[in-house]
Parts: C-alpha cells; structure tokens; sequence
C-alpha cells in the first residue's frame, strides 16, 4: 500500500493535531496562557525495555505513554503495536483523545501508549513477555484513577488481559478496572470490542439520515481498514442494510460493485493467521490508492492517521467521509474537500464510540455492576447523538466546518474547566 506508507513517511500526526487546534482555538476567548497549555502533553514516559524472544535471544524495544491533559479527569486512551510508531505520533493521538473525550462529555483527558514492533511477525508467547515487560514499565503513571488504557491498532483484548494482570501483581490485589478493552470473562463490557466501528456508522447513518438519504439500501460505503474499527464498522452496516462495496488492510483492498457479503468476508478472516484478507476470492483486489478513489456515496478511512492528503484528496469521489481512524486527514486536504462539498464527520466524533463504551466499562467495573448489550448500545447512541448535535450547532453558530466546529466544542469544554478549577498552587 504506497500510498499509505508515503503519507505515514512525510506528514506529521503532532504537527497536524496542532494545526487543527490552532485553526479552532482561534474561535474561542481563552486566555493565551490556557491556550498554551492545552497544545502541550502534560506529561510523557518513553521506555526501553528488554524482551526474550522464542529463539533465546534478548531483544530490546522502546516504548511511550503520554499524557496529554487531565483537567476533566484520569486520562484515557490506546495503546498501539506498529513498527512506525513514533513519540510525536502518540502525542497528537494524546490530544486527539483528550478533544474526543470532552466531546462526547466524558470525564476523562487524553493519553495515548504505543511499543515499536511487529505484532504480526511475533509469537503470542513472545507478545506476552513484550506486553508484560510494558505493562510493568509504565505502571508508574497507569492506575484507575489516573490513566487508563485500552485497545489500539496491533492490540486486543487479550493485550489488556495481560495489562491488567501484571498490573494486578505489582499492587497485590486485582484491578480490573486499570484497563478497559477486556475480555468478558475478567470483568469486560458487552458491546466494546464492536464500539467503535458502531459508532462510525451510528454517525454516518445519522448524517446520511439529515441529508434525507434513508435507504440503505441505495447507498454504497467503502471502507479503509479491516481492523479494530473497521471490521465492526463493515459489519454494522451490512446488518443495517448499506452495500459496502470495498474493504482493504494491510495486504491491499477488496472490492465488489455489487457489494460484499461482510459475514463471508468475516468468516474468512477469522481463518486466516492475524485475520488478514489475503486471499479473499469473492472481489478484485485493488490498491490502497485506487480504493480511496472509488465511486461510492460515502467513504470510512478506519486505518491510519494521513491517508486522504493534498495530493489525493481530489481523487475523492465520495460526497460523505465518515473518519473511523485519527487523524486521517490532513488540513490541505481538508480544504481540497471542502471546497468540492464533500462533508467530513471528523474522528473526534466518529470514532468516540470506543472510549464511550471504554467509559462504561470503566464505570462498571468500579461498581462490579454490569449491563446488558441493548443498554450498552442504547446509551452508546445517545452519547453519540447528543454530541452531534451539539457539533451541528457550534458548526452553525461560528460559521465553520465540522472538524472545527467538534473541535470548538472540546476545546471549550476543556479550557472553561481549566479556567474553573485554577492554576495549582
């Protein structure tokens, strides 16, 4: 996928995320000192750790957690495994997480972790050990009352089970509520390994709806990355009625004009080692270029940060962007498409369906009192509609687009508390 590996290589997430907070803090009459501290983490932790590998050998990786605001509450956020993962990448993920908490009205800030590694080359055994070593590493900044982590891209619920034990073990006494992401068994939520890709299309059906397009039927929907997000995103819609016409990951995109049957598409990767398409018989294989550029009503990026820039963002042809990934398009190519009329519904609110249910969860295992998947989902859509529609009146009250007008919103939230509470001592 060249594309995606160039965009990755030559734009930067940090600088980005600061532009976008730039454009819409400019909106708002914050002191500039508060307007200052909210563009810088509060704090971050970079690791190198040591780890046996299956063969005997002794490896070593690096590692970071950051913290980027706690003024509304502990920080929340993932935590990622990708060989290109990179200090200022997490940083903007940090920020991006504490805008799409204040959002949705949770009472976290951002923070966001990531290893650099291969998790598809290594071994589960060998990704226990780097888990645990990790976990042990930042469990000085981690606690279910000051941060708590979750599931990115490369990791799962499994990840967190190991998190929470090993966190579990420094302090003596189980902790489920440390991480959430879990698995059901030790103390997860229904419905949370399915939220964010449910919340994407929560919001495209409702952004779909007040465009007086209410046949799913009649729309088609491709879909970027196969994943954490975009799998479930895929699978939503299907059972909803929309024809996702392409899906893709890291070994390349699948399409089929006529629409693909999600389930088979599902039933095959859960064959495949690490759940890959590679091989998938039923659509032609495209490139990553080439499925972005699809002629389709609405189109989901749900895999990295940076893949709809300036120079593809004219090649766009879908009149809907719905961002199940962070950050995946850069401020250029917001422009571009803006200026064709192509809407966005920005990540902040997109992909706010995973720490939604992640806050859920979180309250539940503090209570050991849990729910069943129709509340899990029934609160999940009210969270995420209340904040769309709060988006759509800040966006008609300053007169802007979307991304800014959900950022105008956070950014508000989170300055007014700042303002509110003081500055210490």
């Amino acid at each position: 996928m060249a594309v995606q590996a160039e965009a990755t290589k030559h734009i930067n997430a940090y600088e980005v995320a600061l532009r976008q907070y730039d454009r819409a803090v400019a909106y708002l009459d914050l002191p500039a000192g508060i307007k200052s501290f909210l563009r810088m983490p509060k704090r971050e932790l970079s690791v190198n750790f040591p780890v046996r590998m299956d063969n005997g050998d002794i490896k070593i990786f690096s590692g970071y957690r950051v913290h980027h605001n706690t003024v509304l509450g502990p920080s929340k956020g993932g935590i990622r495994y990708a060989p290109n993962v990179d200090l200022d990448e997490v940083r903007a993920l940090a920020m991006w997480m504490t805008w799409k908490c204040a959002l949705v009205n949770l009472p976290y800030g951002g923070a966001k972790g990531g290893v650099i590694c291969d998790p598809y080359s290594m071994s589960q055994n060998e990704l226990e050990r780097l888990t645990r070593r990790y976990a042990a590493e930042i469990s000085i900044i981690i606690s279910p009352h000051s941060d708590i982590p979750a599931p990115d891209m490369g990791t799962n619920a499994q990840t967190m089970a190991w998190i929470m034990d090993t966190y579990s073990m420094t302090v003596g006494y189980s902790v489920p509520a440390v991480v959430t992401g879990k698995p059901l068994n030790i103390g997860g939520s229904q419905g949370r390994r399915e939220a964010t890709g449910r919340g994407v299309i929560i919001c495209m059906d409702e952004a779909l709806r007040r465009r007086g397009q209410d046949d799913p039927s009649q729309i088609s929907v491709v879909i970027q990355g196969f994943g954490n997000v975009g799998s479930w995103a895929a699978k939503h819609a299907y059972d909803l009625g929309y024809k996702v016409i392409a899906v893709s990951d890291v070994t390349g995109g699948y399409y089929n004009e006529n629409g693909l049957d999600i389930d088979d598409v599902l039933e095959h990767t859960s064959r495949n080692p690490h759940g890959l398409l590679e091989g998938y018989r039923e659509a032609d294989q495209i490139t990553n270029a080439e499925l972005l550029a699809l002629e389709c009503d609405v189109l989901a990026p749900c895999a990295l940060e940076n893949q709809i820039t300036a120079e593809n963002a004219h090649t766009i042809k879908a009149s809907l962007i719905v961002e199940g990934a962070n950050g995946p398009t850069t401020p250029e190519a917001d422009d571009i498409l803006m200026d064709r009329g192509i809407d966005i519904i920005p990540d902040i609110l997109a992909n706010a369906g995973g720490v939604t249910v992640s806050y859920f969860e979180w309250v539940q295992g503090l209570q050991a009192f849990f729910w069943d998947v129709e509340e899990v989902n029934r609160q999940l859509r009210r969270v995420l509609i209340k904040a769309y529609d709060e988006v759509i009146n800040t966006r008609d009250q300053y007169n802007v687009d979307m991304r800014t007008a959900a950022q105008i919103t956070a950014i508000k939230r989170v300055g007014e508390a700042t303002r509110t509470r003081g500055i210490y001592p």
